[in-house]
């Protein structure tokens, strides 16, 4: 029996009612940047370090990097770098001295600035769910195709959690939407439901070109505004091994040039992708990414570039991709150093494989999450809603991962580490000495209020009381918070003619056919 079987049996009633009085309240922590105080873990000596670098180094130098893009290749030509058809080879030298421009952090400034965040600089930011066809929720029971009311109900979610800083891609892919057409009902959803930094997709120039208008229109502002800072951004993936395609390339090339910040991860899943070895797999993932990121600095010295690392391994048994495990773990803290080195923020994720939201979920991600944290990411993307190694994005996910974000951010609270007087409670020791305890002191009293987090999802009730409120667990509690948040949700503030300007511009694309399907 897994976890989730108790759902069907104390599905309604008094389990039902106690999770909707539960949920009719949610406490969460203020809109906040985390900064990570922790020192990085470095699983690798300086010797490790230049190894990865050197084998990084020689695969750009010896062996090259596959660009599909006609004008990639032009600009590396006229760059000086070896081109031969598509493949490209480039000097150390060059490739470092082009790394040197890049910032080691910038910030983003979305339509509302309450809501500009900081990446780089030990800053924390956690991301929704991103991409995957498919959802699944309690009320559903089963996978099935995403669409738009699916996916503006996970973008409602976005908006509403504070731990959650900025908006990824489709957090599931509305299939129901025409593909052509489908880039401009989502960012329109995306741009009202949410006033955070948004992503778009580099997927065809159409595209690319619709999304930066829609995000400079959503904020009212010229062009010359829009320029003047980093607004949005854009993820690409490296057809791995050692392959950049036309329409991802294309799309970074179009954001550097009008000052939007662009995220450089290749995917990588050693033993299929990428070497078996994770210092082999870290090295091919470096050289990808680098290789990008060297292009973007070269044609505009200074734009804002993330490096990304999504590598992980596979089940040799099945094939199948494998998210959380330690060789996940070691390899993001592998390449947080590899960043650092580079000078580069750092983007990773909070990836899970498992199917639902149950007990391997909450420990595949939770590991990926502390990666992270221990690697200096600063971007961290599918924080929240991921299942079936990206295949499914899940409400009750969502919920759940939420929770343990906050939790992160109460660890990282400057609070818990203070040592004034106050908190030393010398006086408040005295007091109580070796007899009483410490539950009426005045010292306690004072501050029980806001001494310890308080989760708004999990259970802290012993088996007993839990039990005659119904049973309900997690994954349910989960559903019932979800339900609540729809129920309760009101749109960000937004003016009346930024959104008119928004729905014209969405109108007028349709009536023009949108963006072709092949890219």
């Amino acid at each position: 029996m897994t976890d989730l079987a108790p759902r069907r049996r104390r599905g309604g009633g008094r389990a039902g009612a106690a999770a909707r009085r539960g949920a009719a309240v949610i406490e969460q922590r203020p809109w906040q940047m985390t900064i990570n105080t922790d020192a990085p873990v470095e699983p690798l000596d300086d010797e490790g370090i230049a190894a990865i670098h050197d084998g990084a180094m020689r695969i750009l130098e010896e062996i090259g990097i596959e660009f599909l893009n006609t004008e990639a290749l032009d600009i590396f030509r006229e760059a000086g770098c070896t081109v031969n058809g598509t493949n490209v080879r480039m000097d150390r030298h060059w490739v470092m001295e082009k790394l040197a421009t890049a910032p080691s952090s910038f910030d983003l400034s979305p339509r509302n600035p309450e809501r500009r965040i900081t990446t780089g600089d030990n800053h924390l930011l956690f991301g929704n769910v991103s991409s995957p066809p498919n959802f699944w929720d309690l009320s559903t029971g089963r996978k099935v195709p995403g669409t738009r009311e699916q996916c503006a109900n996970l973008l409602r979610l976005t908006q509403y959690f504070n731990c959650i800083h900025f908006v990824g891609g489709y957090p599931v892919e509305p299939q129901d939407i025409h593909a052509s057409v489908r880039h401009l009902d989502v960012l329109f959803d995306k741009l009202t439901l949410t006033d955070k930094v948004a992503h778009i997709y580099s997927l065809g120039a159409e595209r690319v070109e619709d999304g930066i208008e829609m995000v400079r229109l959503s904020g009212g502002w010229t062009e010359e505004e829009f320029q003047a800072a980093p607004r949005m951004y854009t993820n690409i993936n490296s057809t791995s091994p050692l392959k950049h395609d036309v329409p991802m390339i294309d799309g970074c090339l179009r954001m550097i040039r009008r000052n939007q910040a662009v995220v450089v991860t290749p995917f990588t899943l050693a033993g299929a992708m990428a070497p078996v070895t994770l210092a082999g797999a870290v090295a091919l993932s470096i050289s990808e990414a680098l290789s990008a990121i060297a292009l973007f600095q070269h044609v505009k010295p200074g734009c804002p570039c993330v490096i990304g690392t999504f590598t992980s391994n596979v089940d040799m048994k099945s094939g199948a991709p494998a998210f959380g495990t330690a060789e996940y773990m070691r390899a993001t803290q592998m390449t947080g150093q590899m960043a650092r080195f580079y000078g580069l923020p750092l983007r990773s994720s909070g990836v899970c494989a498992a199917n639902v939201p149950d007990a391997q979920a909450a420990w595949e991600t939770s590991n990926s999450l502390w990666a992270a944290i221990q690697s200096g990411s600063n971007l961290i993307y599918h924080a929240a809603g991921w299942l079936e190694g990206g295949l499914i994005a899940s409400p009750e996910k969502f919920v759940i991962d939420c929770e343990m974000i906050q939790l992160i951010q109460r660890y990282f609270d400057p609070a818990l580490t203070a040592t004034t007087p106050g908190d030393i409670a010398f006086d408040a020791i005295a007091d109580v000495g070796a007899q009483g305890h410490f539950f009426g002191t005045k010292h306690t009293q004072d501050r029980y209020e806001i001494a310890f987090h308080q989760p708004f999802l999990s259970d802290w009730r012993n088996f007993e009381a839990w039990d005659a409120a119904g049973g309900i667990w997690t994954a349910d509690r989960a559903h019932a918070v979800y339900q609540n948040i729809l129920g309760t949700f009101e749109e960000p503030a937004m003016d009346v003619a930024q959104r008119d300007a928004l729905s014209d511009f969405v109108a007028r694309r349709k009536a023009e056919g949108g963006a072709p399907t092949d890219f």
